[in-house]
């Protein structure tokens, strides 16, 4: 049973303050809806993007991933392909597939992802992120670079992998 007072069988509308927001590797993660909102089909979030940051090669073996851009520049790399994607575009990843993506504009940039059905996502970015006040649309200042081996840690807990090694090769 979902015990959100905001979710109504058949049909839910949503504030556009609500929603938890996580700050990883120069993201801010929003949730607008979790898997338990979503009969546990899907999980949607608003990423903010800093110019330069995004995701490294990644693949999840139980999610599928749409990417739909709402403003600013991204550079996708999907397989072996990279596909550059502005307004309006939108990127599919099958679950399983190695991918990553970067803003490759001057400013940050945003975009819904959709993973379904969403369980590893989820606990990946509530684990990994750092929780960050409710409205926050700037990016935290660090003290110092993001603990890797724990974001790697983290996500082999959550089944999903990541290719450090390719994060070089991923926007070439």
């Amino acid at each position: 049973m979902i015990d959100d007072p905001n979710f109504r069988r058949g049909g839910t509308a949503m504030s556009a303050d609500r929603g938890d927001t996580y700050h990883l590797l120069g993201n801010l993660i929003r949730f607008h809806v979790r898997p338990p909102e979503s009969g546990g089909g899907y999980c949607l979030v608003e990423l903010r993007t800093a110019p330069g940051a995004g995701a490294p090669p990644n693949r999840h073996p139980e999610d599928d991933e749409v990417f739909y851009v709402l403003e600013g520049e991204f550079e996708f790399r999907v397989g072996e392909e990279n596909i550059p994607a502005r307004s309006g575009d939108c990127v599919k990843v099958p679950n399983g597939a190695v991918h990553a993506f970067r803003n490759v504009g001057p400013a940050p940039a945003r975009m819904l992802v959709i993973n379904s059905p969403g369980r590893i996502h989820e606990a990946f970015f509530s684990e990994a992120g750092d929780l960050v006040p409710d409205g926050t649309t700037d990016f935290p200042v660090q003290d110092g670079p993001p603990d890797i081996p724990r974001v790697l840690e983290i996500g082999a807990r959550n089944r999903m992998e990541f290719l450090v090694g390719a994060a070089n090769e991923a926007h070439a």
